[in-house]
């Protein structure tokens, strides 16, 4: 190897498993690997750059993230401090709502019949709804209806004339969520903003829009981006953690381009981690590299940044079990 290899190349080392490894030390070996395996470990150390720093981190999540699992795993990440701004579709937070009503999603058990399983005009006959490998009830969209006509009343019998944002609406939403696990609720304790900029489409947006035909319910879908404009101006560094992409990733990194520039020339997001399974090439923005944000000035020249590869459901609960470690350790 020539002197300008060892200056750009780093030698790949193969994973050594040892028994009883903890999930950081198994990160930690995945360093000296290519492909998603080194992606992989680079988050966890951007991950853990943020929380060394005075950082500001957005999280973003797009994707059937709830129904999957993953509802505790974000729940956690505020809960500890690990995030200061969600940034969400709608869809999450009916099913974060759903869950902390006391119902659940179901996996497709893998000895079930196969043919019931996954005929869905069967499932749709017998009052079920399929996302993916994921069965949820019509009852719980009945009780989940219920719920937001009650908060919808509340907010109308104290000032039916009070205008709220999203981000307000969803705090009153958390406001009346007692579940401790529940997303919105956590949010709601440790004074995590939860944005929401495509909540129309979802249930939240459907309930809220037949509930205003009869009954006062004003929403002002504009007013959040003028907050979350001010806290990316107010934080000293900023990160974000994008799962998936769509809407929510473009909110977030939006609010980097009408920022005023810093003293030190700095601009867009310092950090970025964006976990996804699209590919740029048709180019949607959930496959859009981080790369490319750089030309509008969405993430910073010299940013740290990686995209991972992988579903998130697979490499989220990876990161975040080891940077657990790292902090706990310290």
């Amino acid at each position: 190897m020539d002197n300008e290899d060892r200056e750009r190349l780093k030698e790949v080392r193969g994973v050594r498993i040892a028994a009883n490894m903890s999930v950081d030390g198994l990160v930690r070996e995945l360093r000296d690997c290519a492909f998603g395996a080194g992606r992989l470990a680079e988050a966890v150390d951007i991950y853990e750059g943020m929380l060394k720093e005075n950082t500001t981190k957005f999280l973003g999540i797009a994707g059937a993230i709830v129904p999957a699992g993953m509802r505790n795993v974000i729940a956690d990440m505020i809960r500890k401090g690990y995030v200061d701004v969600v940034v969400t579709t709608g869809a999450n937070l009916v099913h974060d709502i759903i869950e902390a009503l006391g119902e659940h999603h179901y996996k497709i058990a893998e000895d079930a019949n196969v043919d019931i399983a996954v005929d869905d005009v069967w499932l749709r006959e017998h009052g079920r709804d399929r996302i993916y490998d994921v069965i949820v009830h019509d009852d719980a969209f009945a009780r989940l209806e219920d719920f937001l006509r009650g908060v919808f009343d509340k907010l109308a019998r104290d000032d039916e004339n009070k205008r709220y944002s999203i981000q307000e609406l969803l705090k009153e939403i958390g406001e009346n969520i007692t579940d401790k696990d529940s997303i919105l609720r956590c949010a709601v304790a440790r004074g995590v903003p939860v944005f929401c900029p495509a909540i129309a489409d979802s249930m939240i947006g459907l309930h809220a829009s037949i509930y205003k035909q009869s009954y006062p319910l004003k929403v002002d879908v504009f007013d959040d981006m003028k907050e979350l404009i001010g806290i990316f101006c107010d934080a000293e560094r900023t990160g974000a953690i994008i799962l998936g992409g769509g809407v929510p990733k473009n909110f977030i990194f939006q609010s980097a381009l009408v920022a005023p520039a810093r003293e030190d020339g700095r601009e867009g997001f310092d950090y970025a981690i964006q976990i996804t399974t699209n590919t740029p090439e048709d180019g949607s923005l959930s496959g859009a590299t981080l790369e490319e944000a750089k030309s509008w000035g969405k993430v910073g020249s010299n940013a740290k940044a990686v995209t991972v590869y992988c579903d998130a459901t697979i490499a989220l609960p990876i990161i975040m079990a080891a940077v657990h470690e790292r902090v706990d350790r310290k």
